[in-house]
């Protein structure tokens, strides 16, 4: 009796759903259900026990994923790219059912106690996801390690070229001289700073929680004979000392939570000399503040959280920092995710040494579903360059679209 009343539960939620492309479910007892207009894309997706019925039917945004990593959910010809952009596409044109509400507006509304990323906690977040195999990473990501979006030219571009142009123009816009110090907040792998040290002769500090980032960047700081003019240390951005001309910060305000924004941008603000610049990369959220998605938060990114522009500027306002230049990318992070997911089909079979096959499909399922919410949700990339006087940054942008041939470009793994 309750089985079945989990099907029709599940039944009832996916013909208010799915609006655009055709997707039929086979249920665990083999009956089949098509949902949807009736065109293309045509997926069929199989469950295989009433436990997936009942946990789509409560909680779909988690229960996808985890039962995708069980296996208990499988698509047919393993069609995964597009059975994601089905949901994503669909999520924006329907409301939820009714038994749904509840816990999303609990979601949201607890948000920010779920982001109370003190040093101790922001420390545990930053291992559960930095700290993995470099060998992982190494599957997917070009060679400088830029785990942030490339900047594309044309969708045609390749990764490495994007991800060179990123840096070019981050540098520019940071209007770099020799000898400035540079803070680098959550520099990763060193690829950054590296560049800013070695491409604008800046003097960097880079700082990350991640003990296996930092012996990485070490490493290829002194490989590259850069350790005089780069320095990495395993500190939060709370605890920076010291005066920087420049401050730049990529993919890492995702990391900071709501409740810490004042901090974060005041910290900018104590530590930029007076007429200094900052550049603030974060992916960001362009419709209403909403929670995050409860299987990344569990999976992939705990405390993570993806900020509207809106609740991002209440605190840029209170750190009286100047708003010199905000800018938002739109496809570039699906061109960039639609990269690291190809070479990671392409290398999947050397993480089967690295761990488990559940582990494994996490990942896959991670970059796709990634993608297709840049591709078609409501996820951008906001730059902003802030600045503590009105005149720090020339009155125009002309200054960031001169020469930029691919000659002047070199990546840091050079």
């Amino acid at each position: 009796m309750l089985r079945g009343a989990w099907t029709k539960g599940l039944d009832r939620m996916l013909r208010q759903f799915v609006r655009s492309g055709t997707l039929q479910v086979v249920t665990p007892d083999g009956t089949a259900q098509t949902y949807g207009e009736g065109g293309a894309p045509m997926l069929t997706v199989r469950l295989a026990d009433t436990s997936v019925v009942r946990h789509l039917v409560l909680n779909p945004e988690l229960a996808l994923g985890e039962a995708y990593m069980n296996g208990t959910l499988t698509i047919d010809d393993d069609r995964l790219q597009e059975l994601l952009a089905l949901i994503v596409s669909n999520r924006d044109q329907t409301v939820r059912i009714w038994w749904q509400r509840p816990l999303l507006n609990l979601r949201t509304a607890l948000r920010r106690h779920a982001q109370r990323n003190g040093s101790a906690r922001a420390r545990r977040h930053v291992a559960h996801h930095y700290d993995l195999s470099g060998q992982l990473y190494d599957l997917f990501l070009d060679e400088d390690r830029q785990y942030s979006c490339g900047y594309f030219r044309n969708p045609t571009d390749t990764l490495e070229h994007a991800q060179a142009r990123k840096k070019e123009h981050i540098g520019r816009k940071l209007l770099l001289e020799p000898d400035m110090h540079v803070l680098d907040i959550g520099c990763g792998w060193g690829g950054m700073a590296m560049t800013l040290a070695r491409d604008h002769d800046a003097r960097v500090l880079g700082i990350t929680l991640s003990e296996q980032q930092l012996a990485t960047a070490k490493a290829r700081a002194a490989e590259a004979g850069l350790s005089d003019r780069v320095t990495f240390r395993l500190c939060d951005y709370r605890n920076v000392e010291g005066q920087f001309d420049r401050i730049v910060s990529v993919g890492m305000f995702e990391h900071v939570g709501l409740p810490h924004y004042d901090t974060y941008f005041r910290t900018i603000n104590e530590h930029l000399t007076p007429d200094g610049i900052a550049l603030v990369h974060t992916i960001g959220w362009t419709s209403q503040p909403d929670a995050t998605n409860p299987w990344i938060a569990k999976y992939i990114f705990p405390g993570g959280y993806v900020p509207t522009l809106s609740e991002v500027t209440r605190s840029v306002e209170r750190s009286r920092l100047w708003y010199a230049d905000v800018e938002c990318w739109r496809m570039h992070y699906a061109y960039t995710l639609r990269h690291w997911f190809d070479r990671f089909t392409r290398n999947e079979p050397q993480l089967r040494a690295l761990s488990d096959a559940r582990f494994g499909r996490m990942w896959r399922f991670y970059l796709p579903a990634c993608e297709q919410t840049f591709r078609h949700g409501r996820q951008a990339v906001f730059q902003l360059q802030l600045s503590r006087q009105i005149d720090a940054v020339p009155l125009t942008r002309d200054y960031l679209y001169g020469d930029r041939s691919d000659a002047t470009m070199r990546s840091a793994a050079e």
